[in-house]
């Protein structure tokens, strides 16, 4: 649905025919910029489809323009149909960024839940002709939940699916029968979703949230000067206290800088300008931006715009925490039960472990060819709204700065290396002493020193901001361990693969480890060949090290670089190193 978006019409329409879509329909209603003379030109040149939203009278323009699309033979035609809005652009992660290689992988599922990536102004404040999704590149932590509205990309089928805002929901003559079983639904990772959002919400949580695959870029705000134009023209769904300050402070979010979108830069550029090859298409564009130029240097020269700049401005320096949204409707159980429909009633009453599925395979704890952390210093140093959540025990940041995507999905389900903390009692025994070589923000130590009494961690780490990050995540789940835990930035990993087992020989001397823990990608089998273990009684790989063992391993012919089968797991490999091999070693 769209009223007055000419001068950004072209920008969006490209943008998703380069996603992949192959036809667009949209509603106007009231267009007094010539949206609707654009949306008829391109439905001349064959590009997609127009249609007039009539509204009757006490009936808003949304779900107007909802029930005519409901019976609408285009969109019954069609194999998935996602509704959004021109402040919306669709962002697939996944694979080239095309729809049909996502649609590919998600096999027989039928529809892919995307959350919101709420996009801010950047301290944009001027007008300027350059392309929305190329200005404003600085979006709010994709763990703040305020901005984890939904749009759902599905397969329609009319007679069964009522079409929503963010959902569409099964209609009653279809609740009751076997149809809510065929509803198989991925979240914006590729992952299930959890049965309860067949029936109702329109919202992730943090169990179900998910960046993966895909993202909607949401640019509800703009510039300063863009915001002028939309509090001016109105919104398509009548919303008198949209465009205040209140929600552009909530909207307005810069913390995390996100490019991903530039992806299709080049091919929307290429369908943009062959787009403006059309002469009739041309003179609208043009026409239109030149409209809403004259306009905002008249509406500059007010005081209402100057009023309006001032409290903007202010309203852009609420810190993400404290930005309070308005409070949902209190939530009345019986009203609610009430509501509900006896499948659903089914549904809710079986045991949670059976109603969240589990991940599908693939989703390891660590980025690809990586060690499951953003690379280089990180800077947590800004304010920002970042939720701890209990990962074993241990609260962890659920934070985009620290995590890789995949790694970050762990955390916020709370399952962060979930295997290796699990089984600590297989790498450690109480008592000993380990040196954990590349201990990252500390997981794994502050755990094993937690869980281990009697026992001593050495945590090294060669990126000092990740050590930082340790001593935050102590502190906030109020930890002191004492002489149980010791931390150290000296390095240990250089590139001359000499000088690296020089350190770790003289670590391991002057610490006398009874275990070494090494996550290091340059500790492979060769490398550990090289070293002197001495005191060492074993060796637990994990993270990258394991995959540079693994390939190492058949040319390195050395007894104590044998895994032990009982013991290892695809998460870790454990050497046992019996007193012949450590000087053997």
């Amino acid at each position: 649905m769209m009223k007055d978006e000419a001068p950004f019409l072209l920008e969006w329409y490209a943008h998703h025919l380069a996603v992949g879509f192959t036809k667009i329909l949209v509603y106007t209603n009231d267009c007094s910029d010539g949206t609707d003379d654009m949306l008829i030109r391109l439905e001349e040149l064959g590009l997609g489809y127009h249609r007039r939203n009539d509204i009757p009278e006490g009936v808003k323009p949304q779900p107007s323009a909802m029930k005519y699309a409901q019976n609408e033979p285009k969109v019954a035609e069609a194999d998935w149909i996602l509704m959004f809005d021109a402040d919306e652009f669709l962002c697939i992660n996944y694979g080239d960024g095309t729809l049909d290689p996502m649609l590919d992988a998600a096999g027989d599922a039928n529809g892919i839940v995307i959350t919101w990536r709420i996009f801010g102004s950047g301290n944009v404040v001027d007008w300027s002709r350059d392309p929305v999704s190329e200005q404003y590149l600085y979006a709010a932590p994709p763990t703040w939940n305020k901005g984890w509205g939904v749009k759902t990309l599905f397969k329609f089928d009319p007679d069964k699916w009522k079409i929503g805002i963010h959902r569409p929901s099964i209609k009653n003559k279809h609740l009751e029968t076997g149809f809510p079983d065929t509803v198989k639904w991925l979240n914006g990772s590729g992952l299930p979703m959890e049965d309860y959002f067949k029936f109702r919400g329109w919202r992730s949580i943090r169990r179900t949230v998910g960046y993966q695959w895909a993202q909607m870029n949401h640019y509800a705000v703009k510039s300063i000067d863009s915001y002028a134009i939309r509090k001016l023209r109105g919104n398509v769904n009548n919303k008198k206290d949209k465009y205040n300050a209140d929600y552009w402070s909530l909207q307005d979010r810069n913390e995390v800088y996100d490019d991903k979108i530039l992806r299709y830069t080049e091919r929307r550029n290429q369908i943009m300008d062959e787009l403006l090859t059309d002469p009739v298409l041309a003179r609208l564009h043009w026409a239109a931006i030149d409209r809403v130029e004259a306009r905002l240097d008249e509406y500059r020269k007010t005081d209402a715009y100057a009023e309006l700049k001032t409290s903007l401005i202010e309203a852009s320096k609420v810190p993400i925490t404290q930005i309070v949204a308005k409070p949902p409707k209190a939530r009345n159980p019986a009203e609610i039960a009430a509501l509900m429909s006896q499948v659903e009633k089914s549904n809710a009453s079986r045991p949670a472990r059976e109603r969240r599925k589990k991940p599908e395979a693939g989703f390891a704890d660590v980025g690809e060819g990586g060690d499951g952390f953003v690379p280089g210093e990180i800077d947590v140093s800004a304010e920002t709204a970042v939720e701890w959540i209990d990962n074993h025990e241990i609260a962890l940041p659920a934070d985009v700065r620290i995590f890789a995507q995949n790694t970050l999905d762990l955390v916020i389900r709370g399952k962060y290396q979930r295997r290796p903390a699990r089984r600590i009692g297989r790498m450690v025994e109480d008592g000993h002493k380990l040196l954990d070589l590349g201990a990252g923000v500390g997981f794994l130590s502050i755990f094993t020193a937690k869980h281990m009494p009697l026992g001593t961690v050495i945590a090294q780490e060669d990126n000092a901001s990740r050590m930082r990050i340790m001593h935050d995540i102590l502190a906030y789940n109020g930890l002191a361990l004492g002489d149980r835990l010791h931390m150290t930035t000296d390095q240990v990993v250089f590139p001359d693969d000499a000088k690296t087992v020089a350190r770790i020989n003289q670590m391991i001397a002057d610490e006398k480890p009874d275990v070494l823990r090494a996550s290091y990608e340059q500790i492979g089998a060769k490398l550990l060949s090289a070293v002197t273990l001495g005191s060492v009684k074993r060796v637990i790989l994990i993270g990258p090290a394991i995959g540079t063992f693994l390939r190492e391993h058949d040319q390195i012919d050395n007894p104590a670089l044998t895994p032990s089968e009982e013991l290892s797991t695809p998460e870790f490999i454990i050497l046992l190193l019996t007193p012949t091999t450590q000087d053997q070693s």
